[in-house]
């Protein structure tokens, strides 16, 4: 099968959404303290999933719903690599079609929510490690706005994306991160959009709802190592063995997890939603810290 139809067949795969509930009613019950708003981790996984309605855009529109409106949103896409590290700078994000093959409809689909130069100079003042560009060209690729499109479907929440540096290690990307924490009490939404286990050359059309033992295991390992608040050996995910080399062939979809895992604080709750692996080889985990 064809790398397209791989990442098309992903957005039909029927699966349950086993944590949406209990996340909703959690997020409806706290209170956020002096504005501060959660941290997301999102699986985006295919970009079927702005336009289908399936157990993964529904799960994203309940929370979308139970957060209430964020003054803006810092989106880590797994979409946007660079040397160096960049945030987007515009007034109007422009809306990027980073795929190919796919439906007319999804092609056609924009997500004109407002960008923020405030907020693009608010992060790039709160990264004290690294020179940090604004950039006027890039705009919102679709591990952003598929994502968004449901969560905040009005468009009306300012959106800025941050970049992820290819050149450096894990390690590195989880500090940089932990610079990132007080936007979170200017009221800002921070969301990493990737997927724990990510490999489209293992894809299969014969397990739509289900996962590779390998992916089963570095999926549920990972989520472990969160539970147990080892952000450590989720950075180090390499030591993890045979099944994390299959898991995460490269990088760019693991990385944005762990920036919301580093502006978590030790007393925030991580609650997961989407926990499902799907067609053999990638998994639509995604966790809400608060």
């Amino acid at each position: 099968m064809r790398r397209r139809a791989f990442i098309r067949a992903l957005g039909a795969a029927v699966v349950s959404v086993s944590g949406v509930p209990s996340l909703a009613d959690a997020l409806a019950a706290g209170d956020r303290r002096d504005g501060r708003m959660p941290a997301l981790f999102v699986g985006h996984g295919s970009p079927m999933n702005a336009i289908e309605d399936n157990a993964f855009s529904r799960g994203w529109a309940r929370v979308g719903a139970a957060l209430g409106r964020p003054r803006a949103i810092l989106c880590i896409s797994a979409h946007w690599q660079t040397r160096g590290v960049m945030v987007t700078a515009m007034e109007r994000p422009r809306t990027i079609h980073d795929f190919y093959g796919f439906p007319e409809e999804l092609h056609r689909m924009a997500y004109p929510a407002p960008g923020s130069p405030e907020t693009a100079e608010a992060t790039r003042s709160e990264v004290t490690s690294a020179p940090v560009a604004l950039d006027r060209e890039w705009g919102l690729d679709h591990g952003a706005w598929s994502v968004l499109a449901r969560m905040f479907p009005r468009a009306d929440v300012p959106v800025v994306q941050m970049s992820l540096d290819a050149t450096r290690p894990p390690a590195w990307h989880y500090e940089l991160g932990r610079e990132l924490r007080g936007l979170r009490d200017r009221g800002v939404l921070v969301l990493g959009s990737g997927n724990i286990v990510h490999n489209l050359r293992r894809v299969t059309r014969q397990q739509p709802a289900s996962g590779f033992d390998w992916a089963v295991e570095f999926d549920l390992r990972v989520k472990e190592l969160i539970d147990r608040g080892d952000h450590r050996g989720v950075v180090d995910y390499e030591a993890l063995g045979a099944a994390a080399r299959l898991s995460v062939p490269t990088n760019e979809h693991y990385l944005p997890l762990l920036y919301a895992l580093a502006v978590k604080d030790e007393s925030e709750a991580v609650t997961y939603f989407n926990d499902a692996t799907v067609m053999g080889s990638i998994s639509m985990r995604s966790l809400l810290i608060r």
